[in-house]
């Protein structure tokens, strides 16, 4: 950047910041932390967006300039990780940028850094822990059969490896819960005892897993079930019970969907925030098509914002013959509506952001 450039920079940038003081608005938030941004200060854009959230929390645009804040902290990161590696590498170093890279979903990233990691130190098993790591998230956040497959092999992998890795045992754990194979999950577990006597939390999840009913161990059936039902089996202990909160954001939620049902042209409307989802309308149940299409028009608006790499925040209305499907995503909570011809997909979708924005907290949800 030439001086006159970063003039102007500068100078923009005490403008924003006598705005933010004397006008505080969630535009003028996000300009100041885009500038920050630019000028690669992301420690000084993700307190912008943590000052401007704590006066406009309900905002998207906020959140989304948190997390690219946090991306552009994280790319700084493994940069940096990735010369250390260069001049001295070392196993450490290796688990160090291949976490980073599972946060930043840089998937391509991931496996050209195992590779290399498993040439280098063959006997290890942090490799192989971080592409099940990997392929866990994509299955938790799509509910592929194919990636829990893979997620299983990979983390099957390093726990043969090394038996006394506990975070292999604790991932594999909680996945075969949360599908079915309960029996599966205890196995595991009960290493992860052995591993770990004095875990108070592990007794905590030991006692919740017990009380869960199990369907078998055939692991690749429970997972295309999973896929094809769109919903996991079993929630995860930390949304068994109410969290602080959780109970007026989902009457918040209820609340809003309701008001999207009013709407003139609105047939359904749903939140869904992880494998769980609240519906108004004509909805059957978990496995009506409405539903099923909205999962999948989220999945590819994340996948096209990750390809950009211009957030994980998007809007979408799909038109056919049946109407109008808006879909409104922002990380793991989506809320859609399906709409006559005619209807005003505007306000539609505006009630929609408000649902997503207003219910980013939840743990889990409900039918009904």
């Amino acid at each position: 950047m030439h001086l006159i450039q970063r003039m102007k920079v500068w100078k923009e940038l005490r403008q924003l910041e006598q705005r933010a003081r004397e006008e505080p608005s969630p535009s003028t938030f996000v300009d100041l932390g885009q500038v920050y941004i630019n000028l690669e200060m992301h420690d000084k854009a993700q307190r912008v967006a943590e000052d401007g959230l704590a006066l406009f929390p309900r905002s998207t645009e906020l959140r989304q300039l948190g997390d690219c804040a946090q991306r552009g902290r994280r790319r700084q990161q493994s940069k940096e990780v990735r010369a250390r590696l260069t001049r001295a590498p070392n196993p450490k170093l290796y688990r160090e940028l291949a976490q980073l890279y599972v946060e930043l979903g840089d998937a391509a990233s991931l496996h050209s850094l195992c590779q290399e990691w498993t040439v280098r130190y063959p006997d290890d098993a942090g490799a192989w822990l971080a592409i099940g790591q990997a392929r866990l998230l994509n299955f938790y956040r799509d509910l592929a059969a194919r990636e829990g497959q893979e997620a299983v092999r990979c983390l099957e992998r390093a726990v043969q490896m090394d038996g006394r890795e506990p975070q292999a045992h604790k991932l594999l754990a909680e996945l075969f819960y949360r599908i079915g194979a309960v029996h599966s999950a205890q196995v595991h577990l009960s290493a992860l005892q052995e591993l770990q006597p004095d875990d108070a939390e592990l007794q905590g999840l030991l006692d919740h897993v017990a009380m869960l009913e199990d369907h078998g161990d055939d692991v690749r059936a429970l997972l295309g079930e999973v896929e094809q039902s769109g919903r996991l089996v079993h929630q995860a202990l930390a949304g068994a019970g109410t969290q602080p909160g959780q109970e007026a954001s989902v009457a918040r939620v209820r609340e809003g969907l309701a008001g999207v049902a009013e709407l003139a042209g609105v047939r359904k409307a749903t939140f869904i925030k992880g494998s769980r989802a609240l519906v108004k309308g004509a909805i059957r149940d978990g496995r009506d098509p409405f539903l099923r299409i909205v999962r999948v028009i989220a999945k590819s608006a994340h996948r096209f914002a990750r390809r950009l790499d211009i957030g994980s925040a998007s809007k979408t209305v799909v038109d056919g013959d049946f109407g109008h499907i808006c879909v409104c995503v922002y990380g793991d909570a989506l809320a859609g509506a399906q709409c006559d011809r005619g209807a005003d997909l505007e306000a539609v979708m505006a009630e929609l952001q408000e649902i997503v924005a207003g219910a980013l907290h939840i743990v889990g949800g409900e039918h009904g």
